[in-house]
């Protein structure tokens, strides 16, 4: 009987590679069967890998930002030109009552008082130059529009209110927290809150001083569910004509360090929390801009809405 590597061939008549599984199995080498369960275990891996990916991109993604988030420099954006704080017009950081953390009230001598879905926002300061410990004791000024989409102090209706603004100092894990409403979209922005960050709360009077200036992404999500209660109505249409990445602050990164984590419902409020890695060692290359810069409230107050159409394309002029 014919053989092959002194084993007999099951199928005398037929050439060697035509003598089935069995004896194929049996003939190879153990560095052979080693190599190919290798590369079958790798196209398994591979398999398997390419099965997470797609079962966990949602949560890969959401990990990745907050690891971005907590080792990157906040973007610088612009603070106007609403910002009230003597930049472009008033500035309610010189008047008595401004540090605080329920910004849902006017004080001083106004009394007004903003209605909207109730939100707590944390931001937490780091502190880049060292190394991103928290940055304890910095002022932190927070400011942003109602669920109408106006501005105190500027628009038309609440220009004698200063609700919606109000200034923390960082405690020891460079936290800071506020009260207030959750914010409306506006025409041609995406929803927002703005927020300056001082070396402490001496510095505060002179917007001179900050070392930051940014914003905080509202996002879609949380904003949809919002925007169907009662009050927001018009930020409906307005959120259904713009994006992160078409607006004119997030849209270069569509907010990448800007997103903060959310929780919550309408009924009991909203928790918008946000990390901000601030280099206190550098002059913040955004600030007030003038009138019409960020966009008009839906009511009165200066500037406007930005031109509309396509950004241009090719390079910046020098």
């Amino acid at each position: 009987m014919p053989r092959y590597e002194g084993r007999d061939l099951p199928r005398p008549d037929d050439e060697v590679f035509d003598q089935g599984l069995d004896f194929d199995l049996g003939t190879l080498s153990r560095r052979g069967l080693f190599r190919a369960f290798g590369a079958g275990a790798v196209t398994l891996g591979l398999a398997a890998c390419g099965k997470k990916s797609a079962e966990e991109t949602a949560s890969a993604s959401a990990s990745t930002s907050a690891s971005a988030a907590a080792s990157g420099e906040i973007p610088d954006e612009t603070a106007g030109p609403y910002p009230g704080d003597g930049s472009n017009g008033p500035n309610v950081l010189t008047e008595s009552g401004i540090v605080r953390s329920d910004i849902t009230s006017s004080f001083g001598d106004a009394s007004g008082k903003a209605e909207g879905v109730p939100m707590t926002l944390t931001l937490t300061i780091t502190d880049l130059a060292r190394s991103g410990v928290p940055f304890a004791g910095g002022a932190v000024y927070v400011w942003h529009c109602t669920r109408s989409g106006e501005y105190s102090m500027y628009s038309t209706s609440v220009a004698k209110e200063n609700y919606l603004r109000g200034v923390q100092i960082a405690d020891a894990a460079g936290q800071v927290t506020f009260t207030s409403i959750f914010p409306a979209c506006y025409s041609g922005r995406w929803p927002h809150i703005h927020f300056e960050v001082y070396p402490d709360q001496a510095s505060i009077s002179s917007a001179s001083n900050a070392i930051a200036t940014s914003q905080v992404a509202m996002p879609k999500a949380a904003c949809d569910t919002v925007f169907a209660t009662t009050g927001y109505e018009a930020s409906v249409a307005n959120l259904a004509q713009v994006s992160l990445d078409d607006d004119n602050v997030f849209g270069d990164d569509a907010g990448a360090l800007q997103l903060p984590t959310v929780s919550g419902d309408v009924t009991a409020g909203y928790t918008v929390s946000l990390t901000a890695g601030v280099d206190t060692t550098t002059t913040p290359a955004g600030g007030s801009a003038p009138a019409g810069g960020d966009g008009a409230p839906s009511s009165g107050g200066p500037g406007g809405a930005p031109p509309g159409g396509p950004r241009p394309s090719g390079a910046l002029p020098s």
